[in-house]
């Protein structure tokens, strides 16, 4: 579906004459009232358009304007101007506002001013967001703040993103941040059909994001706030006539790099020089790229159209619909979703009831392409034609031999994306009415509803075709059915009492306490059914997994002499995860922050704006265990159709018991923090520095088990304790602000460290279950071992010739024994990076603006599984029937014979640190025209422009560690416009 695409509007509107109407220059000078102080930085716009100025340090501004045109003046702390330019010469003078100098936080169930917030939050506004073709949330703060590491799973279209605040506090529970959308904490696990559940929320809709990342801000959250919460807040509406907003983007997604595999000329010198007769006869005469075969150019369009302003006469509203259309660069991989939202705040009773009603939706229609197509497309003989109309597979070439496929052989990686419709089909909605009554007989309470909902409905088919060599059995084609019908229902109750009170002139200058309950379901309901077309039969698989997690919370900030603020919290938490006996976690916090700024010997200090010093302690908890929901409990699961029983001519069903443990108890993590917020001169330079440390205790995690000791070989138990300690640096700065040119600077850089301390097992070390490699069978090269990093590899260390070339198959003998085996693996580095850091750059000459993100990581590791799995000689004749490829990391090894040994060598394990620039955007404000009714920007940029790194890989910016068939990152030309009237 490709209607309304911005072409058109921008071939209209480079027709509009844009210097239609005469404009004359004002200028003048801006000062503070009553002083008579100029004041530098004061921001000029001429109202309803985007055509602006700054102020220079002695106060002075020019700008062009029309005659009649609203000058609006804007400062921070300082009450806005609006004046009418009746002349060529305008001077104005401002007024503090009070109210803009308590700008306020979120920290959950409530807000307070930022100059009495104790713990450590960050909040990154609309106008601060990534650029670019954004079709995820996360996407719009990827290295703006410390603390946050966001890594997308690859580059398809609507991918989901790995999500860290400080590294993430546990080992094989969820590490993912609690998200809260407008009040709402949403469902993190995806669903069938959708493989982001954050697409929830369209990126144009947002307002803020607010991060809190230590104990003392998060723990009002309790049993979900170990990794940190994000609270999302959207646009609201406003008063006063209607505003429209209108934005649309196309873009082009490029391939940036491929494989190294070898070329049809090289594969072909190679197997005439070591291959045999028979085996250089399997050679064929094409010449295929596969991978070029594979990818594409991708084009996609995004569009969306809001309104603001007020219904019924004074009821601020606001409502949004958009539609994005993404084509991924893997051929057949698509993203087709509309979004809609709408919010409306009514005010009764004198503004002493306030309502807030807020409702998202999504239809979100995708087409997965099958990621296996990228591996055969590197192991595919590239002499080997792409079609062959003479074999039954729909035109395509297979590997086929006296009628049957070589099952081994890698498929055709075209006819795997051509011949397969995977399909997803999902409807979500998140919504919630909150009430917020202030008391007419004490209007220093307030009592506080919040209802809340996040649905959804997914539908998954996964359809392979009758011509597929994959289910071709006895001279006959199958093909394959899958599907998956699933439902979620999230439902939110959350209630408090909140008692504020200001005190002049008397040692507690302001007391905040609030006290709630909280009590959140989760139902995840849902069935799959496998259609096994060659037995002749359909496999279902039903599930209904319910959760309930009930809370209690208290919260006290009191704030002394306007100077000293403390802030206590507790919570208590229950999970329905847990036996009864077990099921109750208390979690405190308590902090302490100084605003050393206000003391009397600082305030007329010409350099210094802003010092606070925050101190801060608190225990939050963890109970979220990814697809286990009753592991407390005796169940009995559906085995598969490998472990069907057979009767007759008829399969049944067997059922087996799950393995269940009713001492798990919470995960708990102990959090320390000091934090120093600064500002100098007049906050042009602003920041923050933290130091960080937790430890969590009672760490869960799968681990193998005794054979006969428990229903399964690998079970999730509390396992140990681990350690978790940075430094965080934040700073954001005005170098340069003349009339017509400013520039901005902004950076964050986060040094993390953390460390398995203790495990309960015998062992010194568990296996990272789900990190197998490809290669071998059941090959781990990943652990949580006592004294090392977290996901650290175990591999074996290679020995090197004197010209400094891996030796085939030779190892460090460790232990000295003489043979090289198990025991003479080591530890040796980790996935998880020592330090990750973010940078942008604005300037702004006119009305033209250019902004770059770059964004990069050091220490972290990745394991080249490419060249571990198919990098050697003898991987082109495992068959006597045909030829694989293989990649060009033989040229610089030599190695003949892969190995388990050999594929766990340290000569993989690469070092990964890269620096990227993200994002470079190029705008200009068109300014108004239409009689001031409309104003525009057209704006240009390119997503993913260049990577610096010494790994050897397609992308360093690896998920898991272990860097096999990633869907690559895609680098996006963009063209943008948008429009306000």
């Amino acid at each position: 579906m490709k209607k309304f695409h911005i072409y058109t509007l921008l071939s209209l509107f480079l027709c509009v004459p844009l210097g239609t109407y005469a404009q004359t220059t004002v200028n003048g000078t801006v000062t503070e009232a009553g002083t008579s102080t100029p004041l530098p930085g004061v921001n000029v716009v001429v109202k309803g358009t985007t055509t602006g100025a700054t102020t220079d340090f002695d106060g002075n501004y020019t700008i062009e304007a029309n005659t009649d045109d609203v000058l609006v003046f804007s400062y921070i702390g300082f009450k806005t101007v609006e004046v009418t330019a009746t002349g060529t010469t305008l001077n104005v003078s401002m007024e503090e506002d009070t109210q803009k100098l308590e700008e306020v936080v979120l920290i959950g169930y409530g807000q307070v001013k930022k100059k009495d917030a104790t713990g450590s939050v960050t909040t990154v506004k609309s106008e601060d967001f990534n650029n670019g073709m954004v079709v995820s949330p996360d996407q719009l703060i990827s290295g703006k703040t410390a603390g946050v590491q966001i890594t997308s799973s690859g580059g398809e279209p609507g991918a989901g993103a790995n999500i860290r605040i400080r590294g993430g506090a546990s080992l094989n529970a969820n590490n993912d941040p609690l998200i809260v959308i407008d009040g709402v904490p949403v469902d993190k696990e995806g669903i069938a059909g959708l493989s982001n559940p954050l697409n929830i929320v369209n990126p144009n809709d947002i307002e803020s994001f607010t991060v809190l990342k230590d104990a003392s801000a998060a723990a009002i959250y309790g049993s979900r706030a170990s990794n940190g919460v994000i609270i999302i807040t959207t646009k609201k509406g406003s008063s006063g006539e209607l505003q429209f907003n209108y934005n649309a983007k196309t873009s082009v997604s490029t391939v940036t790099q491929t494989v190294d595999a070898f070329s049809a000329g090289a594969f072909r010198e190679l197997v005439q020089t070591h291959g045999n007769e028979a085996q250089q006869a399997l050679l064929r005469g094409s010449n295929t790229n596969w991978q070029d075969i594979i990818f594409r150019d991708a084009i996609s369009f995004d569009q969306n159209f809001s309104v603001k302003g007020q219904l019924f006469g004074n009821t601020p509203f606001r409502a949004s619909v958009g539609y994005t259309e993404q084509d991924g660069i893997l051929q057949t991989s698509s993203l087709e979703r509309w979004t809609g939202s709408f919010g409306v705040t009514p005010r009764f009773f004198d503004n002493h009831l306030k309502v807030d009603i807020n409702v998202k939706g999504i239809l979100n229609d995708s087409r997965f392409a099958d990621t296996g197509a990228v591996g055969s497309a590197i192991l595919m003989n590239p002499t080997n034609p792409v079609y062959d109309n003479s074999m039954p597979f729909g035109g395509y070439y297979e590997e086929f031999t006296n009628g049957n496929v070589e099952t081994l052989a890698p498929r055709n990686p075209l006819a795997l994306l051509k011949q397969r419709n995977n399909t997803g089909d999902v409807k979500r909605s998140v919504g919630n009415i909150e009430l917020d009554y202030k008391f007419h007989f004490l209007p220093e309470l307030r009592a506080n509803l919040n209802l809340g909902y996040d649905v959804s409905k997914g539908e998954r088919n996964d359809n392979i075709s009758e011509s597929s060599a994959n289910y071709y059995r006895n001279g006959k084609g199958y093909g394959h059915l899958e599907t998956e019908f699933q439902t979620k229902r999230n439902l939110l109750m959350d209630f408090y009492l909140n008692y504020t009170k200001s005190f002049e002139d008397r040692f507690i200058s302001n007391l905040d306490i609030t006290a709630g309950h909280s009590y959140q379901s989760f139902v995840n309901d849902g069935y799959k059914n496998n259609y096994d077309y060659i037995n002749d039969q359909v496999i279902i698989t039903r599930y209904y997994n319910p959760v309930v997690i009930a809370s209690f919370f208290g919260r006290a900030n009191i704030s002394i002499r306007d100077k000293y603020l403390l802030t206590a919290t507790l919570r208590r938490d229950g999970s329905s995860r847990f036996d009864p006996d077990a099921r109750w976690g208390n979690f405190p916090s308590a902090a302490f922050a100084w605003n050393i700024y206000d003391e009397p010997w600082l305030q007329d200090s010409k350099t210094l704006s802003n010092l606070k010093l925050r101190l801060g302690w608190g225990i939050t908890g963890q109970q979220d265990l990814p697809g286990r929901y009753f592991p407390y409990l005796s169940v009995y699961l559906a085995g598969n159709e490998q472990v069907q029983y057979p009767f007759g001519d008829n399969y049944y069903t067997t059922y087996r018991p799950n393995p269940y443990s009713t001492s798990l108890t919470w995960e708990e993590t102990t959090t320390y923090n000091a934090g120093l917020d600064y500002g100098f001169l007049d906050n042009r330079i602003t920041g923050a520095i933290d130091v960080y440390y937790r430890k969590t205790r009672d760490l869960l995690s799968e681990v193998s088990t005794p054979a006969g000791s428990n229903l399964s070989n690998v079970f999730v138990d509390n396992v140990g304790t681990m350690e978790n300690k940075g430094v965080e640096f934040e700073v954001s700065a005005i170098p340069v602000q003349t009339d017509n040119f400013t520039w901005t600077l902004g950076g964050n850089v986060t040094w993390t460290r953390s460390e398995v301390t203790g495990l309960n097992a015998d062992t010194d070390f568990i296996s990272v279950q789900d990190r197998n490699i490809s290669g071998g069978t059941g090959l781990f090269n990943q652990v949580h071992a006592v004294g090392e990093t977290p996901y650290s590899f175990y591999v074996y260390e290679q020995v090197y010739d004197t010209d400094g070339k891996p030796v085939e198959n030779v190892f460090v003998d460790q232990n000295g024994d003489g043979v090289i085996d198990d025991n003479d693996r080591y530890i040796h580095k980790s996935a998880l990076p020592d330090m990750y850091y973010g940078f942008s750059s604005q300037f702004r000459y006119k009305n033209w603006d250019l902004n770059m993100v770059f964004r990069g990581q050091a220490g972290n590791y990745v394991y080249n599984n490419i060249d571990s799995n198919v990098g050697f000689r003898n991987g082109v004749f495992t068959s006597s029937t045909f030829l694989t490829n293989i990649v060009d990391n033989y040229n610089d090894t030599g190695f003949v014979q892969a190995t388990d040994e050999v594929r766990l060598s340290d000569y993989y394990i690469q070092d990964a640190s890269f620096l990227k620039l993200d994002n470079i955007t190029l705008g200009y404000n068109a300014g108004n025209f239409l009689g001031n009714s409309l104003s525009a920007r057209i704006y240009g940029s390119v997503q993913n422009v260049f990577t610096l790194t010494g790994y050897d890989g397609l992308d360093p910016e690896v998920q898991n560690g272990n860097d096999y068939n990633i869907y690559p990152r895609p680098r996006t030309f963009l063209l943008g416009l948008s429009l306000d009237f």
